[in-house]
């Protein structure tokens, strides 16, 4: 079969699978009223149609917003009926299988309650204020006059179809109340250009921090033009470090902060981008402890290599949406949280300040992350 007919009845299989199993479960077995089951019918017949339309002219050349918001909403709504009616479609032939049977209306109800609280629950946890998540992290290398550095992060901004500059002012509020020495940004800003996500992007030019401002690019940058992402950053006071490092005193003692690219950089296609840690690091002291951004997890690799004390990572979302975690946990293997890795060095992963796609948070909470740097010299004193 060639390409383009290949594409078109993968893409019809997945649409009626995902439709058609929580239709079959909701609407069809339950026994409802001839009026329920053609109304609930024609909803998830209308939806399965339209979705596919929503999300190329939402997300296709026309970036039009509005109906980018409708197709990442149902996708978010349609994949948690789904989930839920494959647990509850197995609940059913589970109490068949034990004699029990009439449990498809009261299967049906419980999936519809369980999903609908799922998901505004998830809506409010995507729309909030994320609160801090705080955190002390020894680094053996830090000096005792740097000891108490306060790190805040926020990750996976995702400024895009909806309007969230409310939402950006009063997270700049959050972070200010933090009082943050560090305040770092580990990439995927925004999805769109400069020009469409100015507005909720400029809050970030006030956000305080007393030491540095740092910001990288995540990967979805790539998609939208990180040139431009980079130099608007940098015009509203932002250190980007775009394979480079910055050095940062206190008490007389000094910390190396250094950023590298996304991975997906060097085959965005796009002049001048692609991780080089060498370059980051050209001219560090090796004495000196290393803090690194680095927006995928999975490039603590690169950090090990490297010598780096701790890299400070996003792009998980620590799964969003129930159960994506496990295909995240596939690609990335870290989450979120503190991790190990070799005799020197640390990996700090954010589950992210915003969203991507769908409106919602299942299962994981968003956050600002406030990592509390500590010398072992002076935690022993």
């Amino acid at each position: 079969m060639p390409r383009g007919p290949r594409f078109i009845a993968v893409l019809i299989a997945v649409l009626a699978l995902l439709h058609g199993l929580p239709w079959l479960v909701l609407v069809a077995s339950p026994g409802w009223s001839t009026a329920v089951t053609v109304i609930g019918s024609a909803v998830f017949l209308f939806a399965a149609i339209g979705f596919p339309f929503a999300m190329m002219r939402g997300h296709g050349r026309h970036h039009a917003d509005r109906s980018a918001v409708a197709a990442d909403a149902w996708l978010g709504i349609i994949w948690q009926f789904f989930v839920w009616s494959v647990l509850g479609g197995v609940a059913t032939l589970v109490l068949r299988a034990f004699g029990v049977h009439g449990a498809a209306r009261p299967v049906a109800v419980v999936v519809a309650v369980v999903t609908l609280g799922l998901l505004a629950l998830g809506f409010q946890r995507a729309m909030r204020v994320p609160p801090a998540r705080e955190l002390d992290v020894v680094l053996p290398r830090l000096r005792p006059g740097l000891d108490g550095t306060r790190l805040v992060v926020v990750a996976d901004t995702h400024f895009g179809p909806i309007n969230r500059a409310g939402w950006s002012r009063r997270t700049v509020a959050a972070i200010t109340a933090l009082k943050p020495d560090i305040l770092a940004h580990v990439g995927d800003l925004a999805d769109g250009s400069v020009d469409q996500r100015r507005e909720q992007v400029a809050p970030l030019a006030t956000a305080p921090a007393t030491l540095a401002r740092v910001y990288i690019t995540g990967n979805h940058e790539y998609f939208s033009g990180a040139a431009e992402w980079i130099a608007h950053m940098d015009a509203l006071g932002w250190d980007v470090l775009h394979n480079k490092h910055i050095v940062v005193e206190r008490g007389g003692d000094k910390l190396i902060i250094a950023g590298i690219d996304d991975l997906t950089a060097a085959s965005s296609g796009q002049p001048g981008q692609g991780a080089d840690i060498n370059a980051a690091l050209d001219g560090v002291d090796p004495a000196l402890p290393v803090l690194l951004l680095a927006h995928q997890p999975k490039q603590v690799a690169t950090s090990v290599a490297a010598g780096v004390d701790l890299q400070i990572a996003g792009h998980t979302h620590g799964g969003q949406m129930w159960p994506f975690h496990l295909l995240v946990r596939l690609d990335q293997k870290y989450l979120h949280g503190l991790s190990r890795h070799g005799d020197r060095t640390q990996l700090y992963v954010s589950r992210g300040a915003g969203f991507w796609g769908p409106p919602f948070r299942i299962f994981a909470p968003n956050e600002l992350s406030v990592l509390t740097l500590r010398s072992p010299e002076a935690a022993g004193s």
